[in-house]
């Protein structure tokens, strides 16, 4: 029981140790406003419920599904890319349907790396970006990445001094946590970059459709050759509010779609089948609902971003994702980012994310998801409001 050497390389889960203290202040009987994991509140558009429901009651989908995504999904994603990016993508060879992009990346990591091998991810960092190498068995380098830019300088340099050379660069953008986002020139230097020094890219494309004051990002794939040396992961689960639904997809170069294909027939039989034919009507149905979802999220970001200036602690507003990350108040930084969340969580009632819980380079921050309605949120600001002033 001690030989578990991939479990062994994972540090402790330090949100399971905030998790543990909202679960005993809430059995205590204390009003705890969670704004730590971003699990989206709002409900899924109900032509796509509907659309579920229907399918669901059909015998000839209780049946086992394709791991690769049934056609109509795959064609469904290639028709959103081309609209929404004026991509190309061929259902059959560029497209894999995945179970959420968490599941797509983790066994895509799988199917690529060996041991030894050396990977780029941004720090700080989504956990599942850095430790899905890990758990296959390969050695991480983090690039800092923050709001002043210098990642593509940084992960140059890096690449230069690094032996093996790095294999993989993983990006993120809109990124979790910190926010950062990029354009398509920034794409098109990491894809120049990357055909030269035979690099795989991998993009994450979460938070596509969540931003804010007129800020459209580009898709990895518009960059020319995007394809030639990497893939994108795309998600259903902000854009449309479908988090447990669990769909997401890897589009992009064929190679790597395939090596994910293969992999994932050996493991899943892919979604309930009623889950597919209901992200269809999601992809091609009345896309209004996406605006409005956004909306929801750029409306609470404006209530807690004036909320905590009233409070002193002022913090620039994102442009994009369901997060905001902020630094912590300079009175209370030597607290450490997960002491402090301990004292907004007994003092404020508020439960964050501390910025540790995403590597070493998100210490000093910590961040909000705004996964509570309007009023929770005033009244969580109230909370850190007293807390801070004590």
């Amino acid at each position: 029981m001690d030989e578990f050497k991939r479990i062994k390389r994972l540090p402790p889960y330090v949100f399971a140790i905030v998790n543990q203290l909202k679960m005993e202040a809430r059995r205590e009987g204390q009003d705890i406003i969670d704004l730590g994991m971003g699990n989206p509140d709002l409900p899924t558009p109900d032509h796509i419920v509907d659309k579920l429901v229907e399918s669901a009651r059909n015998p000839k989908n209780h049946r086992y599904s394709a791991s690769k995504g049934i056609t109509q999904l795959r064609l469904a994603i290639t028709e959103w890319y081309k609209r929404r990016f004026d991509v190309d993508l061929d259902p059959e060879t560029e497209t894999v349907v995945s179970i959420g992009s968490k599941e797509g990346l983790s066994h895509l990591a799988y199917a690529l790396v060996e041991p030894g091998d050396l990977i780029l991810t941004p720090a700080p960092a989504y956990p599942i970006h850095p430790y899905s190498f890990i758990l296959a068995g390969g050695d991480v380098r983090s690039i800092p990445i923050n709001k002043d830019g210098g990642f593509f300088e940084a992960m140059e340099a890096e690449f230069r001094n690094a032996w093996p050379r790095p294999k993989i660069l993983l990006i993120n953008f809109p990124h979790n946590p910190t926010t950062t986002c990029t354009d398509l020139e920034f794409f098109q230097k990491i894809v120049d970059f990357a055909k030269e020094n035979d690099v795989i890219v991998i993009h994450d494309f979460a938070y596509a459709d969540l931003t804010f004051d007129g800020y459209n990002p580009p898709s990895f794939l518009q960059a020319k050759g995007a394809k030639d040396v990497g893939v994108e992961f795309f998600s259903l689960t902000k854009s449309y509010s479908m988090a447990g639904w669990r769909v997401g997809f890897c589009c992009g170069n064929k190679e790597l779609v395939g090596a994910l294909t293969t992999i994932k027939s050996y493991l899943d039989y892919g979604m309930f089948q009623p889950i597919q034919i209901a992200s269809i009507i999601a992809l091609r149905g009345p896309q209004e609902c996406v605006g409005e979802i956004a909306g929801v999220y750029q409306h609470r970001r404006d209530v807690l971003i004036e909320g905590l200036k009233k409070a002193g602690w002022v913090i620039e507003p994102p442009k994009a994702t369901m997060f905001v990350w902020a630094e912590i108040p300079e009175p209370f930084k030597k607290m450490g980012s997960l002491e402090f969340t301990k004292f907004l969580l007994k003092t404020a009632g508020v439960v964050v994310s501390p910025g540790i819980g995403f590597g070493p380079a998100g210490e000093g921050f910590v961040r909000f998801a705004l996964v509570e309605n309007e009023h929770r949120i005033r009244q969580a600001v109230r909370g850190i409001k007293k807390a801070l002033n004590k």
